[in-house]
């Protein structure tokens, strides 16, 4: 037998999870929204829409975006994104050892 569990931080509903946890991972690895999407398979507009309902319902940006350039432009973690996932990454780490 083994043990199943989720974790998500609620606020109001579900606020954040493994899901955005990961998607945000790969926007950090990839420099991009659409590259990290496209990982998952899931589709840009479902990704904004995710990152955005996300950032409306914590309060705070989690990405910043640079549009075109000669970079091609792409997305960021901010500050405060990145204290977030550091945070939820140490509380499941603790939990699964507590589960465990």
């Amino acid at each position: 037998m083994k043990l199943r569990y989720k974790i998500w931080l609620e606020n109001d509903g579900k606020v954040f999870g493994d899901g955005p946890y990961d998607l945000l991972s790969r926007v950090d690895k990839l420099g991009s929204l659409r590259a990290a999407a496209r990982e998952i398979n899931m589709s840009y507009s479902q990704a904004w829409e995710l990152v955005n309902g996300l950032e409306q319902r914590l309060g705070f940006k989690l990405l910043r975006r640079e549009v075109g350039g000669s970079r091609g432009g792409g997305s960021y973690l901010t500050k405060e994104a990145r204290e977030l996932m550091e945070t939820y990454a140490k509380f499941t780490s603790e939990c699964e050892i507590a589960l465990h």
